[in-house]
């Protein structure tokens, strides 16, 4: 166990990070399954602009790779260019 006070202290910052980090994730994940699954297209082009500019800002993070995030956006882009 860590005995100075500023490894203490990068222990909690670190375990705090790692809780927000894993959340966003999450919650990015869950949005990107609910866009796929709209059938809608006007509906789904509404929640893809909220979708799109949290996952770049994940990516900007680095919560998730700037890579993923453009690939997901683009994906995204293209079901949603397919519905009718």
């Amino acid at each position: 166990m860590a005995n100075h006070k500023s490894s203490l202290k990068r222990i909690r910052q670190t375990e705090k990070r790692r809780t927000q980090n894993r959340y966003w994730a999450k919650t990015a994940r869950t949005a990107v399954r609910r866009i796929r699954n709209m059938e809608d297209k006007a509906e789904a082009t509404a929640a893809y602009n909220k979708v799109s500019a949290l996952l770049q800002r994940l990516g900007r993070k680095n919560v998730i790779s700037k890579n993923k995030a453009s690939n997901l956006c683009s994906r995204l882009s293209k079901h949603i260019n397919k519905l009718s």
